[in-house]
């Protein structure tokens, strides 16, 4: 459904260049996110517990148009069990539209990107660790705050990520397994019939904006692998900002000036910019980032970092979507 190839092509050549900086300043950019992804994992197992026998391996320093074909072939990865090959004599036309218009999408994440763990990319069980580094350098220069500091404290976010799929091993399976029931149910005519969605009216206007269009649409399986999906990306994101929070102070001599103006950054934007991020879901990816956060730091006030490890345990010790916004609940069905 979708020419993963096009799409890569597409993004990275549309996507708009880096700042422009001396060469020496790049290079010394690029050589400290490397070698800072080694010490800020080493300071995220020290907080965590996770991890600890693990070899320390360093991340790769991309561009945009890098970050873009990555993330392209990652995604082909992970949905290409699932989504169907288009048949036909139509079927590399419509799969070519689909890659031209994904590659538009990649294109503008590209330029906002500052970081990615991606477990379904490079070796099986290590994955790929990026770092975007004209990105990161645009950001540091935008909020006027110090290079090294900025950088390792980004370090500290993606590596916690990569730390949640390599320390934790079922966990990147389980997630590729509920992505490929969601996009098998949606991409195989999943969703109900017209009659089953009008059926379903009264009860999401009850529920007023706690239910998007999307969610409508879904059939209640659907749903339920959705909630799940969006339980566990609540999660993952909240955690590893919980963990640069709680780990900066340490270790980021300006992180107080570094977080404020990061927030503050997160919520720019012009009125095309922001439309375009509510259509993408960035606006809801931040969202989940707080959410996250507060819960992992609930449970942690509660019963101690060893105590919310329990989310590691299976599957079934994951939070659910309900408990994400009440996380007292989890607290009680997993330590009583």
């Amino acid at each position: 459904m979708v020419d993963w190839a096009i799409a890569a092509q597409t993004g990275a050549l549309l996507v708009r260049g880096g700042p422009q900086v001396p060469r020496e300043r790049a290079e010394e950019a690029v050589t400290d996110l490397r070698e800072l992804t080694v010490e800020a994992e080493g300071h995220v197992r020290q907080l965590t517990n996770l991890g600890l026998d693990l070899p320390l391996l360093p991340g790769e320093v991309v561009d945009r148009p890098g970050w873009v074909r990555s993330a392209a072939a990652g995604l082909d990865a992970l949905t290409g069990r699932a989504l169907p090959q288009q048949g036909g004599p139509l079927g590399p036309i419509l799969a070519g539209g689909a890659g031209v218009q994904t590659g538009l999408v990649l294109a503008f994440l590209a330029s906002r990107v500052l970081g990615q763990y991606d477990p379904f990319g490079g070796p099986e069980r290590t994955g790929r660790l990026l770092l975007v580094a004209p990105n990161v350098v645009a950001a540091e220069q935008a909020m006027d705050v110090p290079g090294h500091d900025f950088r390792l404290w980004v370090c500290l976010h993606e590596c916690t990520h990569r730390l949640q799929f390599t320390a934790v091993k079922w966990l990147r399976d389980y997630f590729a397994d509920e992505v490929e029931r969601l996009v098998s149910g949606l991409a195989g005519g999943g969703t109900d019939s017209l009659s089953d969605l009008v059926g379903r009216l009264p009860e999401a206007i009850k529920q007023g904006p706690k239910l998007n269009l999307a969610e409508l649409l879904q059939s209640p399986k659907e749903r339920a692998v959705f909630d799940r999906l969006l339980a566990l990306s609540t999660l993952l994101e909240g955690h590893a900002d919980y963990v640069m929070d709680a780990v900066g102070p340490r270790v980021v001599p300006s992180v107080d000036t570094i977080r404020a103006r990061f927030t503050a950054r997160r919520k720019g934007g012009g009125v095309f910019d922001r439309l375009l991020r509510a259509l993408l879901g960035v606006d809801a990816k931040i969202r989940q980032y707080e959410e996250g956060a507060k819960f992992t730091k609930h449970v942690v006030d509660a019963v101690g970092m060893d105590g919310f490890n329990a989310v590691w345990r299976s599957p079934n010790t994951l939070p659910s979507r309900a408990e994400i916004s009440d996380p007292a609940a989890w607290v009680r069905r997993l330590h009583g």
